[in-house]
């Protein structure tokens, strides 16, 4: 395994094995980070310097607020415009036990994470093309995104209508100040928790919204 992945999970207190599955997590990781390295020209997943940041910026970034989300009552999650399947792929991975769903709009990328869900033997993850917006209201306990759009009232709307009642937006997020201006005004009570990326000097929060805990 790659010297910089092995150490980052080591720092993140993420476990090699886990129950059901033969490989361990560092090897699936780092060979979903292989298949985005291989199909990048093609379909345009991710800015990509080299394989060792590749690894710090996607992989590990993923996984930079594992032990919040692993701590949150959901069970049935789903990212949010998933692109290269970040950070749905990694979180799945390392949360087996968790329904994931990858709703990507561009048929493209969606075929590639059909690729690497089969590549991966990720049986605990489905796929889905199409617009976030015409996904099935109420079905989720959690939703995660990375480079959406900032809050805005309409994507709130559009996402809380995804969620089941009582249901969680995490999204990932950089620094705290740039997230107290795309927070203000919005009407809903949430909160940034400083997550720590290995390798990786720049600050990360992530932001958790419930569905029902609007201000009024």
């Amino acid at each position: 395994m790659h010297t910089i992945l092995e150490q980052g999970l080591r720092e993140l207190g993420i476990a090699q094995t886990v129950r059901g599955q033969q490989e361990t997590r560092g090897a699936l990781l780092e060979q979903f980070a292989g298949a985005i390295e291989q199909f990048n020209d093609v379909y345009g997943l991710v800015s990509l310097k080299n394989f060792e940041a590749l690894l710090i910026r996607h992989i590990l970034d993923s996984l930079s607020p594992l032990a919040v989300i692993a701590g949150l009552p959901a069970l049935s999650i789903a990212d949010i415009g998933s692109g290269a399947g970040l950070p749905g792929i990694p979180l799945s991975i390392c949360l087996p036990d968790r329904q994931w769903t990858l709703i990507e709009r561009s048929g493209k990328r969606a075929g590639f994470l059909q690729h690497s869900v089969a590549l991966l033997r990720l049986e605990n993850v489905r796929v889905v093309q199409g617009q976030m917006e015409e996904q099935r209201a109420e079905h989720f306990d959690l939703l995660v995104f990375r480079a959406l759009h900032p809050f805005s009232p309409a994507l709130l709307k559009a996402l809380f209508r995804l969620l089941v009642p009582g249901g969680i937006i995490a999204a990932y997020k950089g620094r705290a100040e740039t997230i107290a201006s795309e927070m203000a005004g919005l009407a809903v009570l949430w909160e940034a928790l400083p997550v720590k990326t290995p390798f990786l000097d720049e600050e990360r929060h992530l932001v958790l919204i419930r569905k029902d805990a609007c201000l009024k």
